[in-house]
Protein backbone atom coordinates (compact mmCIF):
# COMPACT_ATOMS: atom_id res chain seq x y z
CA UNK A 1 0.00 0.00 0.00
CA UNK A 2 1.48 3.16 -1.46
CA UNK A 3 -0.36 5.19 1.54
CA UNK A 4 1.08 3.71 4.58
CA UNK A 5 3.85 2.14 6.15
CA UNK A 6 4.62 0.56 9.39
CA UNK A 7 4.31 4.47 11.46
CA UNK A 8 0.92 5.39 10.10
CA UNK A 9 -0.68 1.95 10.07
CA UNK A 10 -3.26 1.61 13.20
CA UNK A 11 -1.54 0.78 16.60
CA UNK A 12 -2.49 -3.23 17.33
CA UNK A 13 -4.65 -3.25 20.69
CA UNK A 14 -2.35 -4.94 22.42
CA UNK A 15 0.41 -1.57 21.95
CA UNK A 16 -2.52 0.22 23.14
CA UNK A 17 -1.45 0.44 26.74
CA UNK A 18 -1.30 4.11 27.90
CA UNK A 19 -3.66 4.70 31.03
CA UNK A 20 -5.06 7.99 32.10
CA UNK A 21 -2.22 8.49 34.21
CA UNK A 22 -0.02 8.51 31.28
CA UNK A 23 -2.14 10.88 28.96
CA UNK A 24 -2.38 13.14 32.37
CA UNK A 25 1.28 13.08 32.17
CA UNK A 26 1.75 13.80 28.76
CA UNK A 27 -0.66 17.04 29.20
CA UNK A 28 1.04 17.68 32.49
CA UNK A 29 4.63 17.42 30.84
CA UNK A 30 3.50 19.47 27.65
CA UNK A 31 1.41 22.78 29.15
CA UNK A 32 4.46 22.92 31.97
CA UNK A 33 6.88 24.96 29.99
CA UNK A 34 7.84 28.73 29.64
CA UNK A 35 5.46 29.97 26.86
CA UNK A 36 2.72 28.48 29.28
CA UNK A 37 4.16 30.67 32.11
CA UNK A 38 4.63 33.98 29.52
CA UNK A 39 1.17 33.44 28.15
CA UNK A 40 -0.62 35.38 31.50
CA UNK A 41 2.33 37.78 31.90
CA UNK A 42 2.50 38.77 28.33
CA UNK A 43 -0.92 39.29 28.13
CA UNK A 44 -0.10 41.66 31.42
CA UNK A 45 2.07 43.45 29.61
CA UNK A 46 -0.16 44.44 27.25
CA UNK A 47 -2.67 46.08 30.20
CA UNK A 48 -4.71 43.12 31.74
CA UNK A 49 -4.52 42.37 35.37
CA UNK A 50 -3.58 38.87 36.39
CA UNK A 51 -7.29 37.76 36.92
CA UNK A 52 -8.21 38.59 33.11
CA UNK A 53 -5.19 37.06 31.99
CA UNK A 54 -5.49 33.89 34.04
CA UNK A 55 -8.96 33.97 33.44
CA UNK A 56 -8.10 33.79 29.61
CA UNK A 57 -6.27 30.81 30.12
CA UNK A 58 -8.55 29.34 31.94
CA UNK A 59 -11.36 29.57 29.46
CA UNK A 60 -9.09 28.88 26.48
CA UNK A 61 -8.06 25.49 27.98
CA UNK A 62 -11.21 24.66 28.88
CA UNK A 63 -12.96 25.70 25.78
CA UNK A 64 -10.00 24.07 23.60
CA UNK A 65 -10.10 20.54 25.68
CA UNK A 66 -13.75 20.16 23.65
CA UNK A 67 -12.34 20.11 20.46
CA UNK A 68 -9.33 18.28 21.39
CA UNK A 69 -11.54 14.92 23.20
CA UNK A 70 -13.83 15.13 20.41
CA UNK A 71 -10.40 14.70 17.86
CA UNK A 72 -9.10 11.67 20.50
CA UNK A 73 -11.94 9.51 19.76
CA UNK A 74 -11.36 8.62 16.32
CA UNK A 75 -7.97 7.93 17.40
CA UNK A 76 -8.47 5.81 20.47
CA UNK A 77 -11.70 4.25 18.73
CA UNK A 78 -9.42 3.31 15.29
CA UNK A 79 -5.40 3.57 16.34
CA UNK A 80 -4.83 5.70 13.56
CA UNK A 81 -2.58 9.09 13.63
CA UNK A 82 -3.91 12.79 12.52
CA UNK A 83 -2.96 12.81 8.98
CA UNK A 84 -4.89 9.31 8.32
CA UNK A 85 -7.79 10.48 10.17
CA UNK A 86 -7.72 13.72 7.93
CA UNK A 87 -7.87 11.82 4.71
CA UNK A 88 -11.81 10.91 5.79
CA UNK A 89 -12.57 14.38 5.30
CA UNK A 90 -10.03 15.79 2.95
CA UNK A 91 -9.19 13.23 0.67
CA UNK A 92 -6.57 10.33 0.90
CA UNK A 93 -4.58 12.77 -1.36
CA UNK A 94 -6.30 16.16 0.09
CA UNK A 95 -5.46 15.23 3.46
CA UNK A 96 -1.64 16.43 3.17
CA UNK A 97 -2.80 19.83 3.20
CA UNK A 98 -4.39 19.90 6.52
CA UNK A 99 -1.81 17.40 7.51
CA UNK A 100 1.68 20.09 6.33
CA UNK A 101 -0.43 23.16 7.76
CA UNK A 102 -0.29 21.79 11.09
CA UNK A 103 3.25 20.64 10.42
CA UNK A 104 4.62 23.68 9.43
CA UNK A 105 3.30 25.54 12.95
CA UNK A 106 4.93 22.78 14.55
CA UNK A 107 8.14 23.42 13.04
CA UNK A 108 7.97 27.23 14.21
CA UNK A 109 7.42 25.86 17.68
CA UNK A 110 9.81 23.34 17.72
CA UNK A 111 11.99 26.39 17.04
CA UNK A 112 10.78 28.36 19.58
CA UNK A 113 10.81 25.39 22.51
CA UNK A 114 14.40 24.46 21.23
CA UNK A 115 15.51 28.44 21.40
CA UNK A 116 13.81 28.65 24.67
CA UNK A 117 16.04 25.35 25.99
CA UNK A 118 19.43 26.54 24.69
CA UNK A 119 18.70 30.01 26.08
CA UNK A 120 18.55 28.10 29.70
CA UNK A 121 21.62 26.25 28.78
CA UNK A 122 23.36 29.08 27.66
CA UNK A 123 22.25 31.14 31.19
CA UNK A 124 23.36 28.13 33.22
CA UNK A 125 26.53 28.09 31.53
CA UNK A 126 27.20 31.71 32.05
CA UNK A 127 26.01 31.79 35.60
CA UNK A 128 29.69 29.31 35.67
CA UNK A 129 31.32 30.74 33.18
CA UNK A 130 31.10 34.39 32.02
CA UNK A 131 33.28 34.02 29.14
CA UNK A 132 30.79 32.31 26.95
CA UNK A 133 29.10 35.53 26.55
CA UNK A 134 32.60 36.81 25.23
CA UNK A 135 33.45 33.84 22.28
CA UNK A 136 34.44 34.90 19.02
CA UNK A 137 32.00 35.98 16.52
CA UNK A 138 31.44 33.55 14.29
CA UNK A 139 27.74 33.92 12.83
CA UNK A 140 26.81 36.23 10.19
CA UNK A 141 25.16 39.89 11.94
CA UNK A 142 21.84 38.90 10.57
CA UNK A 143 21.45 35.91 12.46
CA UNK A 144 21.03 37.89 15.65
CA UNK A 145 22.67 35.17 18.08
CA UNK A 146 26.31 35.26 19.89
CA UNK A 147 28.48 31.90 19.72
CA UNK A 148 27.55 31.15 23.08
CA UNK A 149 24.18 31.23 22.03
CA UNK A 150 23.71 29.74 19.11
CA UNK A 151 25.91 26.07 19.95
CA UNK A 152 23.69 26.00 23.55
CA UNK A 153 20.67 26.33 21.11
CA UNK A 154 22.19 23.24 19.31
CA UNK A 155 23.31 20.89 21.84
CA UNK A 156 19.05 21.75 23.00
CA UNK A 157 18.37 21.09 19.48
CA UNK A 158 20.28 17.44 19.55
CA UNK A 159 19.10 16.62 23.17
CA UNK A 160 15.44 16.97 21.37
CA UNK A 161 16.59 14.67 18.19
CA UNK A 162 18.22 12.18 20.38
CA UNK A 163 15.37 11.30 22.27
CA UNK A 164 12.65 11.29 19.75
CA UNK A 165 14.77 9.19 17.63
CA UNK A 166 14.67 6.06 20.01
CA UNK A 167 10.37 6.20 19.47
CA UNK A 168 7.21 6.58 21.17
CA UNK A 169 8.67 4.35 24.62
CA UNK A 170 11.16 6.98 24.88
CA UNK A 171 8.72 10.30 24.77
CA UNK A 172 6.31 8.29 27.34
CA UNK A 173 8.54 7.45 29.99
CA UNK A 174 9.95 11.69 29.81
CA UNK A 175 6.45 12.57 30.05
CA UNK A 176 5.58 10.14 33.07
CA UNK A 177 8.56 10.68 35.29
CA UNK A 178 9.06 14.53 34.34
CA UNK A 179 5.70 15.87 35.04
CA UNK A 180 5.92 15.35 38.56
CA UNK A 181 9.11 17.30 39.23
CA UNK A 182 7.76 19.85 36.82
CA UNK A 183 5.00 20.43 39.38
CA UNK A 184 7.20 20.43 41.95
CA UNK A 185 9.70 23.14 40.37
CA UNK A 186 6.91 25.41 39.97
CA UNK A 187 5.75 25.61 43.03
CA UNK A 188 8.68 25.82 44.78
CA UNK A 189 9.30 29.10 42.47
CA UNK A 190 5.83 30.46 43.43
CA UNK A 191 6.68 29.80 47.19
CA UNK A 192 10.71 31.14 46.89
CA UNK A 193 8.85 34.62 45.46
CA UNK A 194 6.14 34.68 48.13
CA UNK A 195 8.38 34.53 51.01
CA UNK A 196 10.69 37.15 49.04
CA UNK A 197 8.10 39.38 48.27
CA UNK A 198 6.04 39.81 51.57
CA UNK A 199 3.22 37.55 50.88
CA UNK A 200 0.86 37.17 48.38
CA UNK A 201 -0.47 40.98 48.46
CA UNK A 202 2.50 42.28 46.51
CA UNK A 203 1.97 39.07 44.21
CA UNK A 204 -1.60 39.45 43.39
CA UNK A 205 -1.39 43.72 42.95
CA UNK A 206 -2.37 45.10 39.48
CA UNK A 207 0.08 48.14 38.73
CA UNK A 208 -2.73 49.17 36.51
CA UNK A 209 -5.88 48.18 35.36
CA UNK A 210 -5.48 48.11 32.04
CA UNK A 211 -4.85 50.66 29.28
CA UNK A 212 -7.99 53.45 28.54
CA UNK A 213 -5.96 54.38 25.35
CA UNK A 214 -5.92 50.54 24.14
CA UNK A 215 -8.21 48.61 21.98
CA UNK A 216 -11.81 47.82 23.55
CA UNK A 217 -12.42 45.23 25.81
CA UNK A 218 -14.69 42.54 23.81
CA UNK A 219 -11.75 42.89 21.16
CA UNK A 220 -8.65 42.36 23.79
CA UNK A 221 -10.55 39.78 25.37
CA UNK A 222 -11.27 37.82 22.25
CA UNK A 223 -7.44 38.38 21.34
CA UNK A 224 -6.92 36.81 24.53
CA UNK A 225 -9.12 33.78 24.60
CA UNK A 226 -7.90 33.21 20.45
CA UNK A 227 -4.40 32.80 21.66
CA UNK A 228 -5.25 30.47 24.69
CA UNK A 229 -7.23 28.31 22.66
CA UNK A 230 -4.93 28.40 19.62
CA UNK A 231 -2.18 27.79 22.24
CA UNK A 232 -3.28 24.33 21.88
CA UNK A 233 -5.01 24.64 18.72
CA UNK A 234 -1.93 22.56 17.59
CA UNK A 235 -2.75 19.64 19.79
CA UNK A 236 -6.10 19.87 19.07
CA UNK A 237 -6.17 17.97 15.18
CA UNK A 238 -3.26 16.02 15.80
CA UNK A 239 -3.93 14.32 19.73
CA UNK A 240 -5.11 11.14 17.53
CA UNK A 241 -0.91 10.75 17.46
CA UNK A 242 -0.91 10.01 21.22
CA UNK A 243 -4.94 8.80 21.86
CA UNK A 244 -4.49 5.78 19.60
CA UNK A 245 -2.11 4.66 22.74
CA UNK A 246 -4.56 5.27 24.91
CA UNK A 247 -6.54 1.91 26.60
CA UNK A 248 -9.95 3.34 26.24
CA UNK A 249 -12.25 6.25 25.50
CA UNK A 250 -12.48 7.06 29.13
CA UNK A 251 -8.39 6.62 29.53
CA UNK A 252 -8.19 9.51 27.00
CA UNK A 253 -10.81 11.58 28.10
CA UNK A 254 -10.26 11.65 31.66
CA UNK A 255 -6.35 11.99 30.93
CA UNK A 256 -7.29 15.05 29.11
CA UNK A 257 -9.62 16.86 31.57
CA UNK A 258 -7.30 15.50 34.02
CA UNK A 259 -4.18 17.08 32.43
CA UNK A 260 -4.83 20.32 30.92
CA UNK A 261 -7.20 22.70 32.11
CA UNK A 262 -6.04 22.45 35.69
CA UNK A 263 -2.10 22.42 35.12
CA UNK A 264 -2.61 25.70 32.42
CA UNK A 265 -4.12 27.41 34.86
CA UNK A 266 -1.99 26.64 37.86
CA UNK A 267 1.52 27.75 35.77
CA UNK A 268 -0.45 30.85 34.07
CA UNK A 269 -1.26 32.03 37.66
CA UNK A 270 2.30 31.39 39.04
CA UNK A 271 3.82 32.98 35.51
CA UNK A 272 1.87 35.88 36.54
CA UNK A 273 2.06 35.92 40.43
CA UNK A 274 5.59 35.57 40.11
CA UNK A 275 6.26 38.25 37.37
CA UNK A 276 4.52 40.83 39.99
CA UNK A 277 6.57 40.12 42.29
CA UNK A 278 9.77 40.48 40.60
CA UNK A 279 8.73 43.93 40.45
CA UNK A 280 8.76 43.81 44.33
CA UNK A 281 11.97 41.78 44.61
CA UNK A 282 14.23 43.03 41.96
CA UNK A 283 12.71 46.63 40.90
CA UNK A 284 11.47 45.63 37.67
CA UNK A 285 9.23 43.62 35.96
CA UNK A 286 11.25 40.20 34.81
CA UNK A 287 8.15 38.22 32.31
CA UNK A 288 11.13 35.62 31.31
CA UNK A 289 11.55 32.94 33.95
CA UNK A 290 15.28 32.14 32.78
CA UNK A 291 15.96 35.72 33.19
CA UNK A 292 14.38 35.46 36.65
CA UNK A 293 16.10 31.89 37.38
CA UNK A 294 19.47 33.35 36.69
CA UNK A 295 19.22 36.19 39.20
CA UNK A 296 18.02 34.01 41.97
CA UNK A 297 21.74 33.44 42.64
CA UNK A 298 23.83 30.70 43.88
CA UNK A 299 24.77 28.27 41.43
CA UNK A 300 23.38 25.11 42.96
CA UNK A 301 20.07 26.65 42.93
CA UNK A 302 20.76 28.01 39.38
CA UNK A 303 21.78 24.49 38.09
CA UNK A 304 18.55 22.90 39.52
CA UNK A 305 16.04 25.82 37.94
CA UNK A 306 17.72 25.65 34.80
CA UNK A 307 17.58 21.78 34.64
CA UNK A 308 13.79 22.04 35.33
CA UNK A 309 13.45 24.65 32.49
CA UNK A 310 15.26 21.79 30.51
CA UNK A 311 12.71 19.18 31.03
CA UNK A 312 9.83 21.11 31.06
CA UNK A 313 11.20 22.25 27.33
CA UNK A 314 11.62 19.13 26.27
CA UNK A 315 8.78 17.59 27.40
CA UNK A 316 6.47 19.70 25.57
CA UNK A 317 8.81 20.12 22.76
CA UNK A 318 9.07 16.49 21.88
CA UNK A 319 5.23 15.54 22.19
CA UNK A 320 3.68 18.25 20.99
CA UNK A 321 6.25 19.78 18.14
CA UNK A 322 7.79 16.95 16.93
CA UNK A 323 5.34 13.71 16.93
CA UNK A 324 3.01 15.57 14.61
CA UNK A 325 4.87 17.25 11.71
CA UNK A 326 6.88 13.79 11.79
CA UNK A 327 3.36 11.97 11.49
CA UNK A 328 2.64 14.97 8.72
CA UNK A 329 5.79 14.88 6.66
CA UNK A 330 5.47 10.74 7.27
CA UNK A 331 1.77 11.24 5.28
CA UNK A 332 3.37 13.07 2.13
CA UNK A 333 5.38 9.81 0.62
CA UNK A 334 4.68 6.95 3.26
CA UNK A 335 6.68 4.61 1.30
CA UNK A 336 9.79 7.17 1.24
CA UNK A 337 9.54 9.03 4.77
CA UNK A 338 9.73 7.79 7.99
CA UNK A 339 8.80 8.57 11.42
CA UNK A 340 12.11 9.30 11.82
CA UNK A 341 13.07 11.20 8.44
CA UNK A 342 9.58 13.43 9.45
CA UNK A 343 11.27 13.65 13.10
CA UNK A 344 14.68 15.25 10.89
CA UNK A 345 13.03 17.38 8.57
CA UNK A 346 10.87 19.15 11.06
CA UNK A 347 14.08 19.48 13.30
CA UNK A 348 16.18 21.33 10.55
CA UNK A 349 13.20 23.62 9.57
CA UNK A 350 12.85 24.67 13.24
CA UNK A 351 16.51 26.27 13.09
CA UNK A 352 16.03 27.94 9.35
CA UNK A 353 13.07 29.62 10.85
CA UNK A 354 15.19 31.79 13.36
CA UNK A 355 12.53 31.14 15.93
CA UNK A 356 14.18 33.60 18.48
CA UNK A 357 13.43 36.21 16.37
CA UNK A 358 9.65 35.53 16.62
CA UNK A 359 9.29 34.48 20.73
CA UNK A 360 11.26 38.08 21.75
CA UNK A 361 8.94 39.99 20.35
CA UNK A 362 5.78 39.44 22.80
CA UNK A 363 3.12 41.53 20.64
CA UNK A 364 4.14 39.52 17.48
CA UNK A 365 4.30 36.00 19.63
CA UNK A 366 0.95 36.74 20.79
CA UNK A 367 -0.72 38.26 18.02
CA UNK A 368 0.37 37.45 14.91
CA UNK A 369 1.99 33.62 15.88
CA UNK A 370 -0.97 32.59 17.78
CA UNK A 371 -3.77 34.44 16.68
CA UNK A 372 -2.22 33.66 13.13
CA UNK A 373 -1.86 29.74 13.18
CA UNK A 374 -5.40 29.64 14.69
CA UNK A 375 -6.43 30.85 11.84
CA UNK A 376 -5.19 28.08 9.74
CA UNK A 377 -5.90 25.27 12.05
CA UNK A 378 -9.83 26.41 13.69
CA UNK A 379 -10.89 25.97 10.29
CA UNK A 380 -9.24 22.47 10.15
CA UNK A 381 -10.66 21.61 13.50
CA UNK A 382 -13.90 21.86 12.49
CA UNK A 383 -14.11 20.44 9.41
CA UNK A 384 -12.43 16.90 10.79
CA UNK A 385 -14.73 16.71 13.98
CA UNK A 386 -17.82 17.76 11.73
CA UNK A 387 -17.28 15.15 9.11
CA UNK A 388 -16.62 12.49 11.83
CA UNK A 389 -19.44 12.99 14.36
CA UNK A 390 -21.97 14.99 11.69
CA UNK A 391 -21.66 13.34 8.69
CA UNK A 392 -20.36 9.94 9.08
CA UNK A 393 -22.02 9.68 12.69
CA UNK A 394 -18.26 8.06 13.80
CA UNK A 395 -17.92 5.22 11.65
CA UNK A 396 -15.15 5.41 9.30
CA UNK A 397 -13.53 2.38 6.50
CA UNK A 398 -10.48 2.12 7.66
CA UNK A 399 -8.67 -0.03 4.85
CA UNK A 400 -9.99 2.91 2.64
CA UNK A 401 -8.36 5.04 4.20
CA UNK A 402 -4.75 3.51 2.87
CA UNK A 403 -5.70 2.76 -0.63
CA UNK A 404 -6.76 4.96 -3.61
CA UNK A 405 -10.05 4.39 -5.44
CA UNK A 406 -12.04 3.74 -2.47
CA UNK A 407 -14.75 5.19 0.12
CA UNK A 408 -12.41 8.49 0.71
CA UNK A 409 -11.02 8.82 -3.08
CA UNK A 410 -13.26 12.40 -3.50
CA UNK A 411 -12.66 13.89 -6.68
CA UNK A 412 -8.63 12.28 -7.47
CA UNK A 413 -7.82 11.77 -4.13
CA UNK A 414 -8.78 15.46 -3.33
CA UNK A 415 -12.43 16.33 -1.63
CA UNK A 416 -12.80 19.89 -2.92
CA UNK A 417 -15.58 20.64 0.02
CA UNK A 418 -13.41 20.35 2.67
CA UNK A 419 -10.76 22.28 0.98
CA UNK A 420 -13.25 25.23 -0.08
CA UNK A 421 -14.80 25.25 3.68
CA UNK A 422 -11.17 25.65 4.74
CA UNK A 423 -10.60 28.22 2.15
CA UNK A 424 -13.37 30.10 2.55
CA UNK A 425 -12.72 29.81 7.22
CA UNK A 426 -9.61 31.45 6.80
CA UNK A 427 -10.77 34.24 4.26
CA UNK A 428 -12.15 36.64 6.94
CA UNK A 429 -9.52 36.52 9.27
CA UNK A 430 -6.65 37.13 6.29
CA UNK A 431 -7.23 41.41 6.58
CA UNK A 432 -6.61 40.97 10.46
CA UNK A 433 -3.18 38.92 9.67
CA UNK A 434 -1.87 41.21 6.97
CA UNK A 435 -2.67 44.12 9.30
CA UNK A 436 -1.00 42.42 12.37
CA UNK A 437 2.43 41.27 9.93
CA UNK A 438 3.09 45.44 9.38
CA UNK A 439 2.45 46.15 12.93
CA UNK A 440 -0.75 48.05 12.59
CA UNK A 441 -3.21 46.11 14.07
CA UNK A 442 -6.90 46.09 12.32
CA UNK A 443 -9.35 48.21 14.39
CA UNK A 444 -12.08 47.75 12.25
CA UNK A 445 -14.64 44.68 11.53
CA UNK A 446 -12.12 43.30 10.39
CA UNK A 447 -9.76 43.48 13.53
CA UNK A 448 -12.71 42.13 15.25
CA UNK A 449 -13.24 39.07 13.33
CA UNK A 450 -8.96 38.71 13.48
CA UNK A 451 -9.28 38.69 17.41
CA UNK A 452 -11.73 35.79 17.26
CA UNK A 453 -10.18 34.04 14.55
CA UNK A 454 -9.68 30.56 15.63
CA UNK A 455 -13.66 30.49 16.74
CA UNK A 456 -14.86 32.05 13.40
CA UNK A 457 -12.99 29.85 11.42
CA UNK A 458 -13.52 26.53 13.18
CA UNK A 459 -17.71 27.55 13.13
CA UNK A 460 -17.90 28.97 9.81
CA UNK A 461 -15.81 26.12 7.94
CA UNK A 462 -17.72 23.54 9.87
CA UNK A 463 -20.93 25.39 8.60
CA UNK A 464 -19.53 25.22 5.14
CA UNK A 465 -18.79 21.77 5.39
CA UNK A 466 -21.65 19.78 6.24
CA UNK A 467 -24.29 22.08 3.96
CA UNK A 468 -21.78 21.42 1.14
CA UNK A 469 -21.48 17.53 1.69
CA UNK A 470 -25.24 17.23 2.76
CA UNK A 471 -26.37 19.66 -0.82
CA UNK A 472 -23.97 16.17 -3.09
CA UNK A 473 -20.75 18.68 -3.79
CA UNK A 474 -19.07 15.65 -2.72
CA UNK A 475 -21.72 12.93 -2.28
CA UNK A 476 -21.02 10.94 -4.82
CA UNK A 477 -17.33 10.62 -4.07
CA UNK A 478 -18.43 10.30 -0.14
CA UNK A 479 -19.02 6.52 -0.68
CA UNK A 480 -20.09 4.75 2.29
CA UNK A 481 -21.13 6.83 5.10
CA UNK A 482 -22.26 5.51 7.76
CA UNK A 483 -20.25 2.42 6.98
CA UNK A 484 -18.19 0.23 9.64
CA UNK A 485 -14.88 -1.37 9.28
Amino acid sequence: MTLANEDLLPVAPDRRTWNWWHIASLWIGMAICIPTYTLASGLMASGWTWQAAVGAVILGNVVVLIPIALNSHAGTRYGIPFPVLARASFGVLGANLPALLRSLVACGWFGIQTWIGGWAIYKLIEAMWPGIATLPHLLPAFVGLNTGEFLCFMLFWAMNVWIVLRGMDSIKFLETWGSPFLLAVGVALFVWAAVRAGGLGPMLTNPTAGRPDGPTAGSVWGAGLTSAVAFWGTMALSIPDFSRYARSQRDQLVGQAVGLPATMALFAFIGAAVTNATVVIFGTRIADPVALLARIGGPLMIMLSMAGLIIATLTTNIAANIVAPANGFSNLAPHKITFKQGAMITAVIGILMMPWRLYNDAAAYIFTWLIGYGALLGPVAGIMITDYFVVRRGALIVNDLYRRHGAYEYSRGFNWVAIGALALGVLPSLPGFVAALRGVPETGVFGTIYNWAWFVGFLLSALIYVIGMQVGAGSREQGAVGATT
